[in-house]
């Protein structure tokens, strides 16, 4: 193995994941750091009206990128998997035939998205004050939604090789640009007063192209050796096999961020109601939440990528004690976040919130609903490994038993007796459910016997 392909079926299981996770995480500080900043200068400068629309269009977009996850999970344990087997050529067919499919994917999405945009602000309940800001916020949002797919789509593969370093030295310069470029396309200089809320937007369009270009440019000049040179390009097309293997496993992981995504548009919409204060509230409190379950997510990504390299090589053993170690690792990780988000809440919170009775709110929030977090982090483990085999149908029915046919209901019934906190009370319930039926699975499950494979293909000539 050689360059950005790393052999993760070797080696002190521990250390590894230690090291493979930590540029993940980080790589997820940073993005969230980009939009605490982002909402720091929105919210001090624009106002709540101002809040409350990126905290809208934050969620459309969380359910547009959710539709994205499916492909580029599902091509990342097809990588994982056909390095794991150090079958290199099938590896270099699946980036071609999955970054074409992804590509045309990740346009026909912001086409229809600037078609239907009026119709979901208006079907979201958005307060009057923050409509035109929102709207303004989310074109510039679809103008840019091929990059920022394309983008995450490089990182998917490279992480499914077993490189996850690259991938955040290529998101700091992302960060940098659109840290730098937010007040100054928001605000302007001089006798130029800039473009606004939609600034921000646009800040995130150029650092999105800038680093994509930089990123792929990187990885040809180190000839890494997933990239399709010469006769290879042949496999940037259309490969029916590749794409029903993509679409099979893809599409049930894609149903699943989807159905996480947009039971986060649902739970914001049920909040809108209860006006403007509430709404930046939770946007705050939002925000705290994104930071604790970073650590969640990272090694969800992570013992996926490593596992799907040991299901290739058959080694189960490892597996096992992957699986122990990412659960242990998730429970200190995400209760120490968790921990320090209820004890300075306060101060974090101040940082984008001015007004002390929405930063009040916002803690009530948190206090109530950030325990769901620790569990989460568990859930994401054992899903992320029995992903790795290709068994994502019974992760997706957990989902949608924990989030559709308990928390939205609960949040939606129990206001009648409890509030708004009936809202805040659905996380950790649901987050209880969703965990003992993730890990009754991995334990009882028969996601072992799953199969993602390839009918062997001729190299291109």
């Amino acid at each position: 193995m050689t360059q950005s392909v790393h052999d993760l079926t070797k080696g002190p299981i521990g250390r590894q994941l230690l090291t493979f996770t930590l540029p993940i995480l980080m790589g997820n500080i940073l993005q969230s750091l980009n939009a605490s900043v982002n909402l720091i200068w929105v919210g001090h400068y624009l106002g709540p009206s101002a809040l409350t629309a990126t905290s809208n269009v934050n969620a459309i977009l969380f359910l547009l990128m959710g539709s994205a996850f499916g492909v580029a999970m599902a091509a990342t344990i097809l990588i994982g998997q056909q390095i794991g087997r150090k079958q290199l050529d099938e590896a270099k067919r699946i980036v071609g035939a999955s970054g074409f499919f992804f590509l045309g994917v990740s346009i026909a999405l912001a086409l229809i998205g600037l078609l239907t945009q009026e119709w979901l602000l208006n079907e979201m309940a958005l307060p009057t004050d923050a409509l035109p800001l929102a709207r303004a916020y989310l074109q510039v949002i679809y103008i840019a939604l091929p990059f920022i797919f394309l983008y995450t789509y490089v990182i998917s593969i490279l992480r499914g090789a077993g490189d996850s370093k690259t991938p955040f030295l290529f998101l700091l310069i992302s960060v940098g640009i659109d840290i730098a470029l937010n007040p100054l396309l928001m605000f302007g200089v001089g006798e130029w007063h800039g473009f606004g809320i939609a600034g921000s937007a646009l800040a995130t369009l150029i650092a999105n192209v800038v680093t994509l270009a930089a990123l792929i440019i990187r990885l040809y000049r180190r000839h890494d050796p997933l990239c399709l040179r010469g006769a290879e390009l042949r496999w940037f097309r259309y490969d029916p096999e590749v794409v029903k293997l993509l679409l099979q496993k893809g599409l049930p992981m894609g149903v699943q961020m989807i159905l996480v995504s947009a039971n986060v548009l649902v739970m914001i919409t049920l909040v809108n109601p209860y006006g403007t204060q509430f709404t930046a509230a939770y946007g705050g409190a939002w925000q705290l939440w994104n930071y604790v379950q970073m650590p969640a997510l990272a090694l969800g990504a992570a013992v996926s990528a490593m596992a799907a390299q040991n299901v290739g090589a058959q080694r189960w053993d490892r597996i096992k004690s992957l699986t122990l170690i990412g659960v242990t690792y998730s429970v200190i990780a995400t209760g120490v976040a968790a921990s320090a988000m209820v004890i300075w809440d306060q101060a974090f919170l101040g940082l984008f919130l001015i007004d002390q009775r929405i930063i009040e709110i916002a803690r009530h929030i948190n206090h109530i609903a950030i325990g769901a977090f620790v569990l989460f982090g568990m859930t994401m483990v054992f899903l992320g490994v029995v992903r790795s085999t290709g068994a994502v149908v019974t992760p997706v029915l957990i989902l949608i038993l924990a989030l559709w046919g308990f928390r939205l209901p609960f949040a939606y019934l129990m206001q009648a007796y409890w509030g708004a906190d009936a809202i805040w009370s659905s996380f950790p319930l649901s987050s209880l459910i969703s965990l003992t039926l993730a890990a009754s699975y991995y334990f009882f499950g028969s996601w072992r016997s799953a199969k993602m494979e390839l009918h062997a293909t001729q190299r291109p000539t």
